[in-house]
């Protein structure tokens, strides 16, 4: 019970990043485009993990060099495998937006906590009695805090339910590596997937400018060292206690908290349904953490 509450906790941290990010997110996207942004958010963040995963080696005792314990198939297998949907994800929710309502695409691209049970299903997992009851109420709160008054549909809502797919994918990678392999190190290789292939598709489709990149130098090192760098690690750690099913629904919070970080830092105000949405989401996550009791 204390390792789960440790993981909801990394988790809820985490998705307290995520959440106040889309501001930052939003600002970036004034000066630079999509890829672009992704790029350099990804590489801050690779460059922010580095020095914290050598001063965390030294507390290891295995023997090993800081070189050595790159030296794993497996590592970077799960890596390359976690990289490439949060690659896609974070990009399609950033292309998704430009076409689609905030709260509509925070609505569609919360998605995943439907997807992830029945990707779990696939692989044998059977989620708790409480996961569909939470599931339920938290796509209720979802709804009225990010959809309600928004009825029409755009261009952009079949890339935000690709982007809810494709996170659904990274959280249950994650979940099968995360027991075999250093988690600082996991989520470092998953950076550098994205960084790459942001990089390839930014050269390919935009023309960023060093000056534009500088314009916008707050936001991007917020998303690289606290979103990418922290929260992802976070992620990981927490995953290690958790069923990504429990997990994908505290991440949900993340709209939440981009709704909340809105209030205070953009001066926007709360209305009812957004307040009824939040209340439900947090019933939703609180159900999803309740030890059930297995028959005998």
């Amino acid at each position: 019970m204390r390792k789960k509450l440790q993981g909801s906790l990394s988790i809820l941290l985490a998705t307290i990043l995520w959440g106040s990010t889309f501001v930052a997110q939003s600002v970036g996207m004034d000066h630079i485009g999509p890829f672009t942004f992704q790029a350099v958010r990804c590489g801050l963040g690779v460059l922010a993990m580095l020095p914290v995963i050598f001063l965390a080696d030294r507390f290891k005792n295995d023997g090993k060099t800081f070189c050595a314990r790159w030296k794993s198939k497996k590592l970077w297998t799960a890596g390359i495998l976690c990289g490439i949907p949060l690659f896609l994800a974070c990009n399609l929710q950033q292309m998704g937006i430009v076409d689609t309502d905030a709260g509509k695409s925070a609505f569609l691209t919360a998605m995943y906590i439907v997807i992830v049970p029945i990707l779990g299903m696939f692989l044998k997992k059977k989620p708790s009695v409480m996961i569909p009851v939470s599931v339920a109420l938290a796509v209720a709160g979802l709804y009225f805090l990010s959809f309600a008054g928004v009825p029409q549909i755009s261009k952009g809502d079949l890339l935000l339910l690709a982007c809810a797919l494709m996170f659904a994918i990274q959280i249950t990678v994650v979940d099968q590596y995360v027991q075999h392999v250093d988690a600082l190190r996991l989520n470092l290789i998953q950076a550098l997937v994205c960084t790459v292939l942001s990089s390839a598709v930014m050269l390919l489709t935009e023309a960023p400018t060093f000056s534009a990149i500088l314009d916008c130098w707050l936001p991007l090192c917020y998303a690289g060292f606290l979103s990418m760098g922290a929260a992802y690690s976070l992620q990981i750690i927490g995953q290690k206690h958790l069923e990504p099913s429990a997990a994908s629904l505290i991440m949900s919070l993340e709209s939440v908290f981009a709704v909340l970080c809105g209030c205070l830092i953009l001066q926007e105000r709360l209305t009812t349904w957004e307040t009824l949405g939040c209340v439900l989401m947090f019933i939703a996550v609180v159900l999803s953490q309740l030890p059930v009791k297995s028959k005998r």
